[in-house]
């Protein structure tokens, strides 16, 4: 069920379509695909990856709406020519004067579950381009969600996991109790609380992920102005930390772990 073919002919001499494209990261397995003919061309699924179902837009359209977005049939391009423009699955459907709000306020929506989580946003500033999407088929794998600014509601700090001990102490007290028990939180709690975001490879375009939570403290405490010690000391062994890039904003997600881009044969071998 997570084997994915290429549907091109097996004797074919080109290189590419069986070589890895960079977006492939952590959706794909770079290790996990046969020998012989089919090299490259039969790929299988990144652990907890998932494939979007598709879902109905007609609720975002109408909140948008209501957000003093547009509609296409009423814009006059003289009036607004520096307007950004919304796309729903690939159409043009209106235009926004602020669409910094808009994309919070949507994105708030999805973290607060009232809109899909398989819903995928996708800002691109350079175009003046909001693109929503929502159709079935795209490739989507969970990332934490880092805050992008204080949360008076959880306590949060910008630039902080949004996972919290709460949700942590729910998780535990979950462990055995029945999946359709009442009181069960387990992943779809974390997903619906907004912690866990699923992204597919054209949001993941717009975001800055930072590989673990020890990693985005490092970062935080080198932007504070702190300076941290490089070497590994003591233990050799122990991996390398890339040297932290200055220019780096903000973080927006934090992977769950860095095994999760290998698919599932391919993570059992120690």
């Amino acid at each position: 069920l997570r084997r994915t073919n290429t549907p091109i002919g097996r004797d074919g001499k080109l290189a590419k379509p069986r070589q890895l494209h960079n977006t492939h990261w952590g959706l794909v397995c770079p290790a996990e695909t046969p020998e012989g003919q089919a090299c490259g061309l039969v790929k299988n699924l990144s652990l907890m990856c998932s494939i979007s179902v598709g879902t109905s837009t007609d609720p975002i359209v109408d909140y948008m709406i209501t957000r003093n977005m547009e509609v296409l049939e009423e814009y006059e391009p003289m009036r607004y020519p520096n307007a950004t423009k919304i796309f729903l699955n690939g159409s043009w459907i209106g235009v926004h004067q602020d669409p910094k709000s808009l994309v919070r306020d949507v994105q708030q929506l999805r973290r607060a579950n009232q809109i899909p989580s398989e819903v995928s946003l996708v800002r691109d500033i350079r175009d003046r381009e909001f693109k929503i999407f929502s159709d079935a088929g795209r490739v989507m794998r969970p990332l934490f969600v880092v805050q992008q600014e204080d949360d008076p509601d959880t306590g949060v700090q910008k630039g902080h996991l949004a996972l919290t001990k709460t949700q942590i102490a729910k998780l535990e007290a979950s462990i055995d109790v029945d999946v359709d028990a009442p009181g069960y939180y387990g992943w779809q709690g974390l997903v619906n609380d907004g912690v866990i975001e699923y992204l597919d490879a054209e949001e993941e375009e717009t975001a800055m992920i930072c590989m673990t939570p020890e990693d985005l403290e490092t970062y935080r405490m080198t932007k504070a102005g702190v300076d941290l010690p490089q070497d590994n000391g003591d233990e050799i062994n122990k991996r390398l930390k890339t040297k932290v890039n200055p220019t780096t904003h903000m973080y927006t997600h934090c992977e769950i772990h860095p095994s999760m881009l290998l698919g599932i044969c391919a993570s059992i071998i120690p």
